[in-house]
């Protein structure tokens, strides 16, 4: 097992060279930035103002 304390992931392998490769490549993914699955909704709100 491989482990990086400094932000919490882990991997495993079936030697340490293993290990230490899918470490990696799950550090890789841990800081991809997330990429949304489907556009946002927009949608237009008329908003009457009054006195208060």
């Amino acid at each position: 097992m491989a482990q990086c304390l400094e932000v919490d992931v882990a991997s495993q392998g079936r030697t340490e060279a293993e290990a230490l490769e899918n470490l990696k490549e799950a550090l890789a993914l841990y800081f991809e930035p997330p990429a949304p699955t489907e556009p946002p909704k927009l949608r237009e709100v008329e908003v009457e103002l009054g006195a208060a």
